[in-house]
């Protein structure tokens, strides 16, 4: 029996040419989120939904189209769903790992050198027409070579950020729930330590755990009056795990001297504090915006729905 399937946000033509032609697709070809009973009308009826991130997919969702089967999130993180209504429901849930590691990788490092060098201030100056004249002291910033390197979250895209670190001579230190093999840590030249110690030693603390409700606010007030006065935060992970109001107030009051984020606790919305503030780098969540990359992740998306709702086994699941 033919299949129909919901893609309630934009996806590449590549990926859509992967559905079987004969399975009807309802396809909202824009990047506009849809109401919660706008999604639900939408998506009653359907066997499998692709999404983006902007979509909440809760117990109501679950609950008004009973005959869904999978819901393929295009994304690594997957907060946007409630899996565990979705495992009461029998709903299998896939998300984008593998695919993003080194393009998100890569721009945690561009905001970090962003950050230190401070590039985007340097920008907006020379533009501006400000540069009349070579000055000694024109916006210095921090050093990276040679630096410590925090590394809060050691999966796939933190360890490819300590890869990174290697070739800029960085010390490496790392905190993670479940501690990598010993191959693994010497590989990286990557030491374990205790979030705290990580905190208050590292020169630049990245972040890169998944959002749960253990993680939320991990990086809170005190977490930024432990860190050195001279750190700078990254944060390309999700926003949830930073406290952005007591960023603001870090950044405000110098107990850290920098931060570069991709994400935001409210997105698209961002803390009106943040705007003002020169020494922090903000993105409109573009980490894994690579063309090749997004590309990747819509049809490994399209591939987990289509091999569920084929009887065989989802190529990335959730759980």
């Amino acid at each position: 029996m033919a299949k129909s399937i919901f893609i309630s946000n934009v996806l590449p033509e590549e990926a859509r040419r992967l559905i079987p032609r004969q399975w009807a697709v309802d396809y909202n070809g824009t990047d506009v989120p849809l109401s919660k009973n706008e999604l639900i009308r939408r998506l009653r009826g359907k066997d499998g939904l692709v999404c983006h991130i902007i979509s909440s997919i809760d117990e109501d969702v679950f609950a008004a189209c009973p005959g869904l089967k999978v819901v393929a999130n295009v994304a690594v993180g997957f907060n946007n769903i409630d899996v565990a209504a979705a495992t009461r429901h029998d709903v299998v849930v896939t998300n984008t790992p593998d695919v993003l590691t080194e393009t998100t990788a890569d721009f945690a490092w561009a905001l970090l050198m962003a950050a230190a060098r401070r590039v985007v201030e340097a920008d907006r100056y020379a533009r501006a027409g400000e540069w009349k004249v070579w000055k000694w002291d024109l916006l210095w910033g921090a050093e990276v070579h040679g630096k410590s390197l925090g590394v809060i979250g050691f999966g796939r895209i933190g360890r490819a950020v300590a890869r990174r670190g290697r070739g800029f001579d960085m010390p490496i230190l790392y905190h993670d729930a479940v501690r990598a093999d010993a191959g693994v840590e010497r590989d990286l030249g990557a030491t374990f330590v205790a979030k705290d110690r990580l905190l208050a030693d590292a020169d630049f603390v990245t972040v890169h755990t998944n959002l749960t409700a253990e993680t939320r606010h991990l990086i809170d007030e005190a977490a930024l009056k432990a860190m050195k006065k001279t750190a700078i935060l990254v944060n390309a992970a999700r926003g949830p795990i930073v406290d952005e109001a007591a960023l603001v107030r870090a950044l405000r009051e110098g107990w850290i001297a920098g931060a570069g984020l991709d994400v935001f606790e409210d997105e698209p919305k961002i803390h009106p504090g943040l705007l003002p503030l020169q020494n922090v780098v903000l993105a409109p969540h573009i980490a894994s915006a690579s063309r090749d990359t997004r590309t990747e992740m819509a049809m490994l998306a399209v591939r987990n729905c289509v091999a569920v709702l084929e009887g065989k086994p989802p190529i990335t699941p959730v759980r």
